[in-house]
């Protein structure tokens, strides 16, 4: 069995082992976690060949440093504009590279972005919870945090030269700032000046920001005596507001039920772009109807299943590559004047 280690030379905060998440435990209490950023982690994955929702490593703003010690295997790097070294240079955004024994790779955060991805071709081994790797951060449980001085290995691994090079990001996929969200549950507990200024004024994000939920810097929304609603169900994208008035956007580790009012929700093709924005960014949102919130999904799930499909073909050896383009475009004869 072919295999690749690794040392972890440094690890961030933040920085875990996340599969695609674990669905169906809300009722018992169990966040179903997963990436913050669902479509970057697919596209690690899928861009190996591999299926969309394996295994991978998060990499937070702190970073990561990962020396290969053993073998050989290639790996995909998506997620925010982070600084990719390996072995002493790198592609600008993402890509699939490969790495050998001897050789480092760097992730550090770049111009925009608060989470990235590193996807292995092969099995990157990990604990499991309830059959899955994803990390429950502020427990501990899945995969786990990775430390400085962590040994890694990757099982069944695979060199994709005839996938190597950069991963071209999707424009459906681009982030202006503006989440559009449906509003309430709860709005109608707030007052009407709350809920224009919801969708009018500027948020900024703040520096209480981690996997469980971002808090915001903004107009405070006032919720009079909206804080006597029984815990309910919460789920992921939901604006949820104390009594001191601060809306707070809840993200992949949210907690399963919660007794504050919500007064809006950020709709799913918009909450990896949210997540991906980084403290004192700029955040708006604007309401559209549950209709619209359907239809926007829908255009989403599709964009993204033939985005995933493309880049998940190989390129092809470079030979292959070669014979694809036309390298000699306009020659028509040799002894020709054109």
């Amino acid at each position: 069995m072919s295999f690749a280690r690794f040392t972890v030379r440094f690890a961030g905060p933040l920085v875990t082992f996340q599969d695609r998440g674990r669905p169906g435990h809300k009722r018992f209490g169990v966040s179903a976690s997963g990436p913050m950023d669902r479509l970057a982690h697919a596209a690690a994955n899928v861009a190996l060949g591999q299926l969309a929702g394996a295994t991978a490593i998060e990499v937070s703003m702190g970073g990561i440093v990962l020396a290969c010690t053993e073998g050989a295997v290639s790996l995909a790097v998506a997620g925010g504009e982070f600084g990719i070294d390996l072995a002493g240079s790198g592609p600008e955004g993402w890509a699939v590279l490969t790495i050998e024994a001897g050789q480092t790779l760097t992730l550090r955060p770049g111009r925009a972005g608060s989470w990235c991805y590193i996807a292995f071709a092969g099995e990157l081994q990990c604990g499991h919870w309830l059959g899955h790797a994803a990390t429950h951060s502020t427990s501990g449980l899945g995969g786990g945090a990775l430390v400085t001085g962590q040994e890694l290995e990757v099982a069944n691994t695979r060199t994709c030269p005839d996938r190597e090079g950069p991963i071209a990001q999707p424009a459906f996929a681009r982030f202006d700032g503006t989440a559009r969200v449906v509003m309430g549950p709860q709005d109608d507990l707030f007052d009407a000046a709350a809920r224009t200024a919801l969708t009018t004024e500027t948020f900024q994000l703040t520096d209480a920001f981690d996997r469980m939920g971002v808090r915001l810097d903004g107009p405070r929304l006032s919720i009079g005596g909206a804080l006597s609603i029984p815990s309910e169900p919460v789920a992921r994208g939901s604006i949820q507001v104390a009594g001191d008035g601060v809306a707070t956007v809840l993200l992949a580790d949210h907690q399963t039920t919660g007794g504050y009012p919500k007064i809006a929700t950020v709709i799913g093709p918009d909450q990896d772009g949210l997540a991906q924005l980084r403290a004192r960014d700029a955040l708006r949102f604007k309401a559209i109807t549950p209709a619209e919130a359907v239809a926007a999904a829908r255009t989403h799930a599709a964009a993204r299943v033939a985005w995933l499909a493309e880049i998940a073909t190989p390129r092809g050896t470079l030979m292959e590559r070669l014979m694809r383009e036309n390298l000699v475009d306009g020659v028509v004869r040799a002894d020709s004047d054109s």
